[in-house]
């Protein structure tokens, strides 16, 4: 069960920390929890000092009960060496491995100004000057992130990249074809290695403070690792991070804009085929975390509503994968409306039901919330949508999952899973025209119940 900290309790143990680094009296704090984070609690900050005057900041610290100590020292070490090497970084005010009223590992920082928000990054009037330029400038910024001296980083993880998503995926226990077929064109193909620097190891929007000039903050460095630099780059094209737009970087410009930038910085211009294979990474990487998350709470260790519909959006990685190898395979499709059995009941029927109340929670209940309520807005969108979804599922009937298992069976594999296991052993190979068509086509099944947008 997890841990919770009353308000006025976190807030005294804030301004404890800030007037002990200020040397100022503080008369009183207030904190408010914020969206964002890989598994950090965040908290915005306003402080008061005897004068009057309003002090701001932002506190980061692990859940109460689940702190990594070494881990939040790393990310503060990160801070400082990135700031020191120009990267712009919020100022670290403080840090611990608790403090009375935190109770958890922690960082205070001071508060930058800018936005973060994806959709309005992508669609608000106000960016649309520095959107012609975002892409060059989020290169130019990696690049100061990887001319960052890492001495100071030796704590910090320098695993094999590929070696350990492939474990995480084998504990999973849950054979997928689209990821082997990943696997094995990464190790296939993997160009040379580069000299280990400093990894974010999560660069895109939704970790970065934007205003109308550029980017004035990078955050979110808790991912942070030692290892290939073009990681990054490739992780920044990955089509979950366009937010619904086109442009390949971040959904805001060409991966040529993107190079020049870090060619600006650094001096040296990876190659279109380098960073594939790290775009094509980095998309089998968020599938298989994608799938590592859903399993906190399909394995009952953290029962959560965003963490279920997560387990419906692994097929969109899926289907990106097999895009970005350019293995999609195109088929019939089918036609054939589904037609329900007689039933016993009146209608509105189960998917006329499902659809008036997710049209009702998003277009009737969630506008009336107050303006504070941006939490319980986001889950009334999340339950909507697992309501499409189950609507769809139910309008598609048996058929596609009747006929992926005829094309299985036309391979001598009994599941997916098999299917899976012998593309890993060899016995079957994805040069096989059957083999594609059969990955492609339980992906696409899987898609067009969860996000049938997605395919268009």
């Amino acid at each position: 069960m997890a841990v919770t900290t009353p308000p006025e309790t976190l807030a005294d143990g804030v301004r404890a920390v800030l007037a002990a680094v200020t040397g100022t009296e503080l008369t009183g704090a207030e904190v408010r929890r914020l969206t964002g984070g890989a598994s950090r609690e965040i908290y915005a900050v306003r402080a008061t000092d005897s004068a009057g005057r309003e002090i701001s900041a932002v506190l980061r610290r692990d859940p109460p009960g689940r702190g990594e100590i070494d881990r939040m020292r790393a990310e503060v070490a990160c801070l400082r060496a990135a700031a020191a090497a120009g990267v712009p970084v919020p100022e670290v005010l403080a840090s611990g491995d608790t403090a009375p009223g935190i109770d958890a590992p922690y960082l205070v920082m001071n508060t930058v100004p800018g936005e973060a928000l994806p959709r309005r990054l992508l669609r608000d009037p106000h960016f649309a000057s520095v959107r012609t330029h975002l892409a060059e400038d989020f290169g130019y910024v990696l690049g100061l992130v990887h001319r960052t001296p890492v001495t100071t980083l030796t704590a910090l993880d320098d695993r094999d990249p590929l070696d350990a998503i492939e474990k995480t995926y084998r504990d999973l226990a849950e054979p997928r074809p689209a990821v082997e077929i990943g696997l094995r064109w990464l190790r296939d193909n993997r160009p040379p290695d580069r000299p280990a620097g400093l990894v974010h190891g999560d660069f895109r929007l939704g970790n970065l403070l934007i205003d109308a000039d550029g980017i004035r903050g990078v955050l979110d460095w808790e991912l942070a690792h030692l290892g290939n630099p073009i990681e990054d780059l490739g992780w920044l094209c990955v089509r979950a991070w366009r937010f619904g737009a086109t442009a390949p970087v971040g959904g805001l410009g060409t991966r040529d804009q993107l190079l020049d930038g870090y060619r600006r910085a650094t001096g040296g211009r990876p190659s279109a085929a380098e960073l594939h294979w790290w775009e094509v990474f980095g998309t089998l990487k968020w599938l298989v975390l994608s799938r590592f998350q859903a399993e906190r709470h399909l394995g009952g260790t953290e029962h959560s509503l965003e963490l279920a519909a997560i387990g419906r959006r692994v097929c969109e990685s899926e289907y990106d994968l097999l895009d970005v190898l350019g293995l999609l395979e195109t088929g019939p499709g089918d036609s054939t409306p589904h037609t329900s059995a007689p039933t016993v009941h009146d209608r509105p029927d189960l998917t006329e039901i499902l659809d008036i109340v997710a049209e009702t929670l998003t277009a009737e209940i969630s506008p009336a919330l107050p303006g504070d309520a941006g939490a319980q807005r986001y889950l009334l969108r999340i339950c909507a949508s697992l309501l499409q979804i189950g609507g769809r599922e139910l309008r598609a009937g048996s058929g596609p999952t009747e006929r992926l298992h005829e094309m299985l069976r036309a391979l001598d594999c009994p599941s997916e899973a098999t299917l899976a296991e012998r593309l890993r052993s060899g016995a079957l190979s994805v040069a096989d025209e059957r083999v594609r068509s059969t990955v492609t086509a339980a992906v696409e099944a899987r898609l067009q119940v969860a996000n049938p947008r997605r395919l268009g």
